[in-house]
């Protein structure tokens, strides 16, 4: 494996800057291919297929028909499991999850009175029906079980379901159980990948349907939700993890180095980069970088490293504060860290980030786990027209009009004339003579 990425902004052409912006999402074709093929087995093959592919795919031993969903048994086996430490934890987070999300929630239905007499509003119901995904593939994430229930619960959904890749034994990792028990998540399903996505789309024996499906994955998971995405609303992009780590010289590059490898360790599909304008803090932190891997295990230093070392990563210098905010904001990353003691001086600069954390004292694992705000977030620049994953990605919002006989005459003329303007004959007679016949009949 090569060095570690140091690159300086301004020495870079125009193709370099832009391979920069590369994310694992950005190529696809070679998944779009070989999609298909999983999305049609499981809609002619249902179960069948979501066994077969947890067995081929995920290696897990004695997955059948009959224990593709959650029983009750296991998920109160799973709380004998996790060290009550580990329970408290999720608590914690959860508790805080939900303070946060309890504020995004709308109120049943408003009302204006736009003009006298003439009301307009919006009304807001669930969506009957969610899917969840949780990936598994490089980690356990109840932490992403946190992120997507407690808000589907908030918002009142009333079918929501966990989708995960089941374990090698055939069961779903124990603290994703006691995550969703505790977000007020029943349905858990043990399935994932591409065809997780399928069988939340087309429905199988075991599985009910869904109207939309969020939550992380991996491209196998992207590529689904694209090709489906006319049968099932994919929700926001959420692909594999990427960050920026902003540094100003009021910090020391060990702790921007430190926060550097927080997403990079998620797998090497992640994107990772350390953006300051101050060589000091750029020379500690790639100094510093050795002395952190040796804190941790095998399997996340070589996902780091295939990352930092890879075409997603790295540390990337520039000139000036504003030469770093611009690449930023042309990154617009998932998670971006505003690393410096006085962070509410660069906020305002920022202009397209899908999640910021500001501060020494807010790294990305306390966003992650515990804070509040939502962490399944946009990736690929998704953060340019999407935010995080909140209450309102659970509701369907209708618009709702009232005209009282008082109102009706100004609105009726001014309809009438566009629609004459329009060539809408219809529309013209809706709110001419014979609709005062009616009325006065």
């Amino acid at each position: 494996m090569g060095d570690v990425n140091f690159k300086i902004l301004a020495d870079l052409s125009i193709s370099e800057r832009a391979a920069l912006m590369q994310r694992s999402e950005t190529d696809m074709s070679m998944f779009l291919e070989k999609v298909p093929a999983i999305l049609e087995a499981v809609r002619t093959e249902g179960d069948a297929a979501l066994v077969r592919f947890g067995t081929e795919l995920d290696g897990a031993v004695g997955l059948t028909a009959d224990t593709l969903q959650v029983t009750e048994a296991e998920f109160d086996e799973a709380f004998t499991l996790v060290d009550p430490e580990v329970i408290a934890a999720i608590k914690t987070g959860i508790a805080n999850i939900r303070s946060f999300h309890e504020e995004q929630l709308p109120e049943p239905m408003t009302l204006k009175e736009i003009r006298p007499g003439a009301f307009a509003g919006d009304r807001f119901l669930p969506i009957e029906s969610v899917a969840l995904y949780v990936p598994r593939g490089k980690g356990s994430f109840p932490s992403v079980t946190m992120m997507t229930g407690v808000p589907a619960v908030v918002a009142g959904v009333p079918n929501v379901a966990i989708f995960t890749p089941p374990t090698k034994e055939g069961k779903v990792d124990a603290a994703t159980l006691v995550a969703a028990r505790l977000a007020g998540v029943k349905t858990v399903y043990k399935a994932g990948g591409a065809q997780a996505v399928a069988a939340a789309t087309f429905g199988t024996d075991t599985v009910r349907p869904c109207h939309k499906i969020v939550g992380p994955g991996s491209p196998w998971v992207v590529a689904a939700k694209r090709l489906l995405a006319g049968q099932i609303d994919p929700g926001l992009p959420a692909g594999p993890s990427e960050s920026i780590i902003f540094a100003d010289d009021t910090v020391h590059g060990g702790l921007a180095a430190l926060d550097l490898l927080i997403e990079a360790e998620h797998g090497p599909d992640s994107s990772a980069w350390l953006v300051t304008s101050s060589r000091r803090v750029a020379e500690q932190a790639l100094a510093a970088l050795p002395d952190h891997w040796a804190n941790m295990t095998e399997q996340r230093v070589a996902f780091s490293k295939a990352v930092l070392c890879g075409k997603s990563g790295g540390i990337l210098l520039t000139e000036t504060l504003e030469e770093a905010y611009a690449f930023i904001n042309d990154y617009a990353p998932e998670h971006l860290q505003l690393l410096s003691e006085k962070p509410f001086e660069h906020l305002g600069m920022i202009t397209a980030a899908a999640e910021i954390l500001m501060g020494p004292h807010t790294p990305v694992s306390i966003g992650n786990f515990c804070l509040g705000p939502n962490a399944v977030l946009p990736t690929s620049r998704g953060a340019r027209t999407y935010g995080p994953l909140s209450v309102t990605d659970f509701i369907r919002r209708s618009s709702v009009g009232y005209v009282t006989a008082k109102a009706y005459p100004e609105l009726a003329h001014a309809a009438r004339t566009l629609a004459e303007y329009e060539g809408f004959s219809s529309h013209a007679n809706a709110v001419g003579e014979a609709r005062q016949t009616y009325l006065k009949g």
